[in-house]
């Protein structure tokens, strides 16, 4: 939170205001709340709270098989989509490469629709390249890939919305 912090005049009123947005925030069913108040050119305040939303992952097999089906058969060679198939009783979230959703949103593969999928499975990548894209109050959010490596398995589809914390892939 950023003020005018020489008189803080604003002060008071902005924790009133934090704390009306925490209580929205817990009353409601949003996750999510960010505000940008603008005061003066250099004077404002920017406020994000988010809320801890504990996730059951289920069945997460059945959403893992329609992706390598729908991928072109150009795009995915056929081998890597056994890569798919998360052994019995994993939860991909505990998975040490799995790559989980910063935000709430909406999740796609592709930059646009119809275009080639940022990665396929069995496809090496770099640390920093894009994995994929989450949507968030109209903002597209690139999820970088936090390490070297391949890709081993796609847990979402394209568009579905995505929770915080939802994995997304599995990059070893």
């Amino acid at each position: 939170m950023s003020n005018d912090s020489k008189t803080g005049k604003h002060h008071e009123g902005d924790v009133a205001f934090i704390r009306s947005l925490a209580e929205l925030l817990n009353e409601s069913e949003l996750n999510e709340i960010s505000v940008k108040r603008e005061y003066g050119e250099h004077d404002r305040l920017t406020v994000s709270l988010t809320k801890q939303v504990k996730q059951v992952v289920q069945a997460q097999a059945p959403v893992a098989a329609p992706v390598a089906a729908s991928a072109p058969a150009s795009s995915a060679p056929a081998a890597p989509a056994a890569l798919a198939a998360p052994a019995v009783g994993e939860d991909p979230a505990s998975h040490p490469g799995a790559v989980v959703s910063p935000m709430v949103g909406t999740a796609y593969l592709a930059p646009e629709p119809g275009a080639a999928p940022f990665v396929t499975l069995g496809q090496t990548v770099a640390e920093g390249d894009t994995l994929m894209i989450v949507e968030a109050m109209k903002t597209m959010n690139h999820i970088p890939s936090p390490r070297a490596g391949t890709v081993k398995r796609i847990l979402v589809d394209d568009g579905i919305p995505v929770e915080f914390g939802t994995p997304l892939m599995i990059v070893e």
